[in-house]
């Protein structure tokens, strides 16, 4: 979900599983040479998910890394699947008033372009949770942990899933 940390926490949980980190749309912003606000309003949203699904394919291919995805992405089957089967799928999961606090002051968000960002926020995430909760992982996000705690929190997350993820790149070294 927006606003949960995916960029942050992908980023340095990247760096301590020595591995890179990749983020979704960051790399449709450099393919399109537009934002991700213009895409929307230029071409809508289902252009921008059509994108963000042909983006994902190609970042799963290639090693191990840490993608930041979306937070529409998850929502569609063939992502989830494409997701599940080549990779790890982890759910940074916040409440709302904390991923308000993190986003109220942003522009970026055109999902939250309407009279009331806050009401739109919540409803976001109340349609959105039944398809997070289908991630292998969740982790909790905790209101005043440093991105670098959160990062450590989804190693120990992962250290102890049945995956068994952080034990197969420690083995492997990737």
């Amino acid at each position: 979900m927006m606003g949960c940390g995916k960029s942050a926490v992908g980023a340095e949980l990247a760096k301590l599983l020595s591995v890179p980190f990749l983020d979704s749309d960051g790399e449709i912003k450099k393919s399109e040479q537009m934002e991700i606000a213009q895409i929307f309003e230029r071409f809508g949203e289902q252009y921008f998910r059509e994108l963000e699904s042909r983006t994902l394919d190609k970042l799963l291919h290639g090693g191990s890394k840490v993608i930041g995805g979306g937070g529409g992405m998850f929502m569609l089957e063939r992502n989830r699947h494409m997701i599940c089967e080549q990779g790890v799928s982890l759910w940074l999961k916040a409440e709302p008033d904390l991923l308000w606090e993190r986003v109220r002051h942003k522009s970026t968000r055109p999902l939250l372009r309407t009279d009331d960002p806050y009401k739109t926020l919540r409803e976001l995430l109340e349609e959105r949770t039944p398809f997070y909760g289908k991630a292998q992982i969740a982790v909790e996000a905790e209101w005043g942990l440093t991105v670098p705690e959160m990062a450590a929190k989804v190693v120990r997350a992962l250290a102890d899933s049945e995956l068994g993820i952080v034990a197969k790149l420690d083995e492997n070294g990737t």
